[in-house]
């Protein structure tokens, strides 16, 4: 499997970018965990609705507004993920600045278009 990811704000709604982006990251060969509201399941990925320890990130896909953000800093450093992603609509400047305190790298960019186009 390549670069584990989490993706923050899973939804279980087929029309949201998170569900879309689980769909595409497990089609693409990546081993994904996900993070939401509400358990369920999405291309055989189970949607955990507690914070889990998760072993040996890659990435952070983040689907959370920047005010909803602020509850997961911690979660997030903890977790010590080579990379955050910040999806359109979810940059966050105060989050930007944490995440360089804390060495993890971070860029501003669409999953799905990473994706697309071989970048990921």
């Amino acid at each position: 499997m390549k670069k584990k990811t989490l993706v923050l704000g899973a939804s279980l709604k087929p029309n949201r970018y998170s569900n879309y982006a689980i769909q595409r990251l497990v089609a693409n060969g990546f081993e994904v965990v996900a993070f939401g509201l509400k358990k369920g399941e999405i291309s055989e990925v189970q949607i955990d609705t507690e914070l889990l320890p998760y072993k040996d990130l890659h990435t952070v896909t983040l689907y959370l507004n920047p005010k909803r953000q602020k509850d997961y800093y911690e979660y997030i450093i903890s977790l010590k993920p080579e990379r955050v992603i910040f999806n359109p609509g979810t940059e966050n400047h105060e989050f930007y600045k944490i995440l360089k305190e804390n060495n993890i790298p971070f860029e501003a960019a669409c999953t799905l278009v990473l994706l697309a186009t071989n970048q990921y």
